[in-house]
């Protein structure tokens, strides 16, 4: 099978430049889907429009293998955010005719809740309003914030169902590239199912130990993902050395921060034997080739990493069911995107061990299939 359906180029591309202001930084919108498309706006010195691009089609895999009636699209900014207020009410201006047209962007890397509730202020955009959809009850924020673990929750099913597929009986060792919001839930749901947590790596380096406490290690985590290193627990083991998580003797290996993480420069010394990406674009094609080709089991980040951008399409689509109590309704996203991730993760296994080579573009051309036969695009 190959991945022929999805045109070669996106939709379209849209360069900002800045309305009542300078701006650098992209849209792509790669598909739509009855007018509609989403993902997230990342924001760094060095994203480019190809990495803006390959992002969209991320979201356009991620939202085929999900069956949610939305096309993928993803933005960025060229800033260091220095000046945040400023960058993004441009952008919010620049960017208001495809957010009243149906391009929902949300937050990725370098972009907070805050800023996101300023671009949309000033683009007057308020996505409990749209044409021919019935109104959300309730407002953006109360339905998307206690959300914020969604992420880590569905990669920690498809760590997890990766484990029992494996036939593995005893309690697995775990290291965690990356520390932010989605490695400390991937962290405290592994823990809590009887894994090991024995590495984790942060902007500073790696820290490593025959098990490491993960409650502990949150509370001495900032909001960024760094680790206060003046108030490790003892017995710890601590390399600043470049990618020294790769040298952690581990079962599996969850990917959760930059991308290209796993690459081919450093796939050479992977040690576990399955890794599943938490983060966008975590590992090289190349890095992906190299690493099957020694055996490794390898769920990438369009099936494991769905939980934020899902939990956004399941309410721009209005999917949830919003008369649900806050509780109820928090239990439902996670549940649907446990279950979607649960299923796309045991077909893709499937898929790999009745033949070589990748096993996603099959995957995806039976889920693209499925969702022709519920409505078309």
């Amino acid at each position: 099978m190959t991945d022929l359906d999805y045109p070669t180029d996106p939709a379209f591309t849209v360069h900002l430049n800045g309305s009542g202001g300078a701006i650098k930084g992209w849209v792509v919108v790669d598909s739509l889907y009855d007018g509609l498309g989403m993902g997230g706006t990342r924001m760094t010195p060095g994203v480019t429009e190809a990495e803006v691009a390959g992002l969209a089609r991320d979201m356009t895999q991620k939202f085929t293998l999900a069956g949610l009636p939305i096309g993928g699209a993803k933005a960025g900014i060229v800033a260091d955010g220095t000046d945040r207020e400023t960058t993004f009410r441009t952008f919010g201006r620049t960017v208001k005719p495809l957010l009243h047209g149906g391009i929902h962007l949300g937050i990725d890397m370098g972009v907070t809740p805050a800023d996101r509730a300023i671009f949309f202020d000033e683009a007057g955009y308020d996505p409990r309003f749209r044409l021919g959809a019935p109104d959300m009850p309730i407002d953006w924020r109360t339905y998307y914030e206690p959300l914020i673990d969604c992420t880590g929750h569905g990669v920690g099913v498809a760590a997890v169902t990766a484990l029992e597929a494996s036939g593995r009986a005893e309690a697995a060792r775990i290291v965690v590239q990356g520390f932010g919001a989605v490695g400390r839930a991937v962290a405290r749901f592994l823990e809590e199912r009887g894994h090991v947590v024995v590495g984790v790596a942060d902007i500073d380096g790696t820290i490593s130990a025959n098990r490491l406490p993960v409650d502990d290690l949150v509370a001495i985590t900032d909001e960024f993902g760094r680790i206060d290193r003046s108030k490790l627990p003892a017995g710890v083991t601590v390399s600043s050395r470049p990618d020294a998580w790769l040298d952690v003797d581990a079962d599996l290996l969850i990917l959760a921060a930059q991308k290209n993480a796993l690459n081919a420069e450093n796939v050479h010394r992977l040690r576990a034997e399955l890794v599943v990406e938490g983060a966008n674009i975590a590992s090289t094609s190349e890095a992906q080739e190299k690493a099957r080709a020694a055996g490794t089991v390898l769920v990438p980040g369009v099936i494991a990493n769905i939980g934020g951008a899902a939990s956004a399409a399941l309410a721009v689509t209005r999917v949830v069911p919003f008369d649900l109590p806050a509780e109820a309704r928090k239990a439902w996203v996670f549940d649907w995107v446990g279950n979607r991730v649960q299923l796309n993760t045991r077909a893709l296994l499937e898929i790999a061990a009745a033949g070589a080579g990748d096993p996603l573009p099959e995957l995806l051309a039976t889920r693209r299939q499925e969702r022709r036969q519920g409505r078309p695009q």
